[in-house]
Parts: structure tokens; sequence; C-alpha cells
């Protein structure tokens, strides 16, 4: 690790340090690699899915509208983030400017709080479909769906805007160096002057609003299509179902846990070691896992990319 001194003169008065998640060793070039590689696959899966869900019209139902949303987020919240590490750590350099540290809140605050409001939608259009599929026209249909995404997007933006407002305008006295690979709020927190046990307690009420009550809907949800699915006659349709539930509930749980678990502590129980090692969990492998269980396990986004590529196949023959 450099020396503090050293650090010191990367930046000027107004920017802050961090120290990443990488050393700089062969291991650390190692991890490197694996995190880029993660991130190909997030953009290159969510980018895909996104373009699949624009062009198939048997594609542009609720269900996929809300999931278009959930990749856009998936791509937001990863490109905030690996780039500026990465860089970094080919770099050498560890800073980042007020304002990127600014933006960097902004867009992860937008990007996490959104998602797990579009996922709550998602669970309670599944519930829908499957529970109450003679009403689902009625409940569920494209208009309702842009709303929700809307009101997903809206609820981030604001939660986002109010949480960024506070944590850049808080004095910092002495270090600004961020015991992190970017600048999570709770990390910062800890660089502050003043007393910040009341901002803590309404990062706590704004956790239970887009991380407990969200996670007790979508638990909720997928009990109800589970004890649905138990009273259906089909062998197979409740091997799938049970499959396609299990699969999205363990990408949910990596989702929320870790939230929880990091914005419903005081900072005295923060450890840098881990909370970087939470904040994979949220910040690059759930982007990650997101398209390829809600594209690999999926019959209808299966069924589109076949057709993509076999229009492609066939333009490339006949232009040989």
């Amino acid at each position: 690790m450099m020396h503090m001194r050293e650090l010191k003169n990367q930046t000027f008065d107004r920017d802050f340090i961090l120290l990443g998640l990488l050393d700089p060793n062969q291991y650390g070039l190692l991890f490197l690699t694996l995190i880029l590689i993660s991130f190909m696959v997030t953009i290159m899966g969510n980018t895909v899915l996104i373009l699949l869900i624009y062009h198939d019209i048997r594609l542009h139902t609720p269900m996929y509208v809300l999931l278009r949303h959930l990749s856009f987020t998936d791509i937001l919240n990863i490109s905030n983030i690996v780039p500026k590490m990465a860089s970094n750590y080919i770099s050498g350099k560890k800073y980042i400017t007020f304002a990127g540290c600014g933006l960097q809140i902004f867009l992860y605050t937008s990007s996490l709080g959104t998602e797990s409001l579009i996922l709550t939608a998602m669970s309670y259009d599944r519930y829908v479909a499957i529970c109450q599929p003679l009403r689902y026209s009625i409940l569920m249909n494209h208009q309702i769906s842009v709303l929700m995404a809307t009101g997903c997007w809206l609820g981030g933006i604001i939660n986002s805007t109010i949480h960024t407002t506070y944590i850049l305008l808080l004095p910092f006295c002495g270090t600004r160096v961020i015991d992190h690979f970017f600048c999570e709020f709770p990390a910062m927190l800890k660089l502050s002057c003043v007393d910040t046990s009341q901002y803590e307690g309404g990062v706590s009420v704004a956790a239970v609003f887009f991380l407990l009550i969200p996670l007790s809907i979508i638990l909720g949800s997928y009990g109800q299509i589970l004890r649905t699915v138990l009273h259906m006659k089909s062998v197979e349709t409740q091997r799938k179902a049970f499959s396609t539930c299990f699969s999205h509930l363990i990408v949910v749980l990596i989702y929320y846990f870790p939230g929880i678990f990091t914005y419903m502590r005081p900072k005295s129980y923060h450890t840098p070691g881990q909370d970087k090692v939470i904040a994979i969990l949220y910040t690059i492998l759930t982007p990650m896992l997101n398209p390829l269980i809600y594209s690999l396990r999926n019959k209808d986004v299966l069924c589109a990319l076949k057709k993509v590529l076999g229009k492609a196949l066939y333009h490339r023959n006949d232009y040989y």
C-alpha cells in the first residue's frame, strides 16, 4: 500500500482517495481480470436482452417492459463503478474528484433504489399472471407496467438526490481517504467531523422502504405463487415453476440481504474489508446474474434470440 503522504500528493484539497479493492500484486491482477470479465458479461448480456425486448413484438408485455428497465439499471450500476476502479488500479492513481465522487453516489444509489423497486414490481407481475390469470389484463397491462417503471425510477432518483446532497454538504476533516473501491456513503461518513447519527437513522428508514418492505412483498408474492403451483395437476409445470422461482429468489436474496446488512447498521459496526466483499455482491455479481437468470432460463427470450441469430445466419449465407 502506498504511503499516506504519497496518497495525499495525488489529489487536490476537495478530491478524495479511493484505496480500492485490489492490492498491486499477481492476485490483484487476477481478480481484476475476473472483475473485467464479469463487467463485459454484464454489459453484453443486458444489452442483448434490452435489444431483444425492443425488437421482438412478442416480448412487448408488462413483464419484459420491467425486465428491460432492470437490465438498464444493471448496466448503469456496474458501469458507474468498475471502469474507475480498473483505471485507478492500472494507472496506480487512486484519486477521484469531488464531482466524480458525487456522481458515483448519485448513480449507484439511483440504480440500486430503482432496481429494488423494479424487482418488487416484477414479482407482483408474476403473482398476478399465475395466481390471478383471469384478471391479468386488468391488473397488469402495458400502460400500468410503464407507470410502474416510471414510479420506480422516480423513487430511486428522489432517494438518491437526498442522500447525495447530504453527503456532499458534509464537512470532511483531516484525511480524505475512502477505504473502499467506490464512493459508498457508509465509508464516507467515517470521514466526516460532525455527528451523523441522525442521518444514519434516516438511512435506516430509507432502507425499510427500499429494502425490507420490497423484500417482504417479493417473498409474499413468491409464497402465493408456490402455493398456487402446488395445486396444479401437472408435475412438469410444477417442476418448471419451482425451478424458475428458486433461481429468481436466489438473485433476490443475493441483492437484498447484503443491502440490508450494509445500510441498516451504524457506521461504527462497519469494517472496510467486510463492506468491500459485501458490496461486490450487489454491484458486480447481481448485475451479471440477472440477464443469465432472466434470459437463459426463459423460453420466450431464447426463442427471440434464436430468431435473431437465424436471420443473421441466413443473410450471411445469402451474401456469400
